[in-house]
């Protein structure tokens, strides 16, 4: 094996290439622990869509040692927590408890990653509980216009899917598709273990090995391209009964390898990202067109997209885009002023310093850091790039990708005017 690290951080590679990186935090009480697998809604066909979500919750459901009731009590039992998520390129399965409690973590989350039953009792049960939460999300307005976004800012590809697939596709699939799909994605190539807190690299190294000796060893399945941004504006819309309306606009973003990302971090900040951000001050504070408005970036491994979400009366739609839209101008213009910039670099620094004294974040930004990159980034190599990012920088991603003629817009509310917003977008 061989292992690479810098200050508290190390990365160790077993013959497998299963991958163990940890960060040991002795001063912490509790620890933390990941199972990461490379693969999520962008890996499947459209048959399959919502099945690595549909096999994340399946790891849950019981092991050959442990019913789905005893997994949880392991480790809720000693007050600690425990958890999973899907996401487009990867899947996590994650729990912390008290330091002295993380050998128990570390055996319950591997039994669950190694040994799932997938039993057709449970496959059958869990059908009707993912469907509920497929129309759970349909029935709130602000997360059904982000499904109606990334459909239209990724037409027909992975990416625009909903990650919990639809109720056609979660009734269709059998046992064999999740035992087929599993073996295909969770190998020890695409196979990450984090872990955080009072522990030590070696310990881990050693339970992690033994515990995971019998993963097969293969290579990632490679995943479709991203397709090129749209040079014209998208407009999708349902009309919905409710008192408001929620709107949200796709632009092309920089994707995780893109150099841009840290400047495009600091934009969000100063356009949506807090409650200080010129969106923010502007639609809200002086004007009261809105409740909330934020912005949210997201890079991929080939793509990215900035997303901007707003909630608000019908008829202060056109008023509020063209607010936003003055907003990508003038950032286009003129250089963000010093104080400002200051402001936007601090905040983004200083809320990641302040998420990062906790284990379970440590353990997070651990994991995602191995997945994207092969490596451990350390928190200060990224505060350094954001620190570095000029006003010019700024400047020229606005430039890049502020474009409303390039907007993915989605509209759910009374009455949708797509005419009167592809008028505003092309202006």
């Amino acid at each position: 094996m061989k292992a690479s690290g810098l200050t508290n951080s190390r990365l160790t590679t077993l013959p497998s290439g299963l991958r163990i990186a940890t960060c040991e935090v002795p001063y912490a009480e509790t620890s933390a622990m990941g199972i990461w697998a490379g693969v999520g809604g962008r890996h499947e066909s459209a048959r399959l869509s919502g099945i690595s979500h549909f096999i994340e919750h399946m790891l849950f459901k019981g092991t050959m040692r442990r019913s789905a009731r005893r997994i949880m009590e392991e480790v809720e039992g000693v007050g600690g927590d425990m958890n999973a998520y899907t996401a487009e390129e990867r899947t996590c399965y994650y729990a912390v408890a008290a330091a002295e409690f993380f050998p128990r973590l570390c055996d319950v989350l591997c039994d669950l990653y190694m040994n799932p039953k997938f039993s057709s009792y449970d496959i059958e049960r869990e059908r009707g509980v993912i469907c509920e939460e497929i129309l759970m999300y349909r029935d709130e307005p602000s997360s059904h216009v982000q499904e109606i976004l990334n459909r239209n800012f990724w037409p027909d590809h992975p990416l625009g899917r909903p990650l919990t697939g639809t109720p056609d596709t979660v009734e269709s699939m059998q046992r064999d598709d999740f035992l087929s799909y599993r073996a295909t994605h969770y190998h020890a190539g695409s196979t990450v273990i984090s872990a955080a807190g009072k522990i030590r690299h070696e310990e881990v190294v050693e339970i992690a090995s033994r515990l995971l000796e019998k993963i097969p060893s293969r290579k990632p399945i490679r995943y479709e391209k991203a397709p090129g941004h749209s040079r014209r504006p998208r407009i999708a819309s349902e009309r919905r009964d409710v008192q408001q309306t929620q709107l949200a606009l796709g632009f092309p973003g920089p994707s995780h390898r893109d150099p841009r990302r840290y400047a495009m971090q600091i934009l969000h900040i100063i356009l949506g990202g807090n409650a200080s951000s010129r969106l923010f001050q502007e639609l809200r504070e002086k004007r009261g067109l809105c409740y909330s408005v934020s912005t949210h970036p997201s890079s991929f491994n080939d793509t990215g997209m900035l997303n901007l979400s707003l909630g608000l009366e019908r008829r202060n739609v056109d008023k509020s885009l063209g607010l936003i839209f003055s907003a990508f101008e003038d950032l286009k213009k003129r250089p963000v002023r010093p104080a400002e910039l200051r402001r936007a670099k601090e905040y983004s620094v200083g809320t990641s310093r302040m998420s990062l004294e906790r284990t379970s974040a440590q353990n997070m930004r651990l994991g995602g850091s191995v997945l994207v990159y092969g490596k451990i980034i350390e928190p200060e190599e990224v505060h350094s790039r954001l620190r570095a990012v000029t006003s010019e920088e700024v400047q020229s991603v606005a430039t890049d990708f502020l474009d409303p003629r390039r907007a993915t817009a989605a509209i759910v509310g009374p009455a949708p005017d797509e005419e009167a917003i592809a008028d505003i977008l092309q202006a």
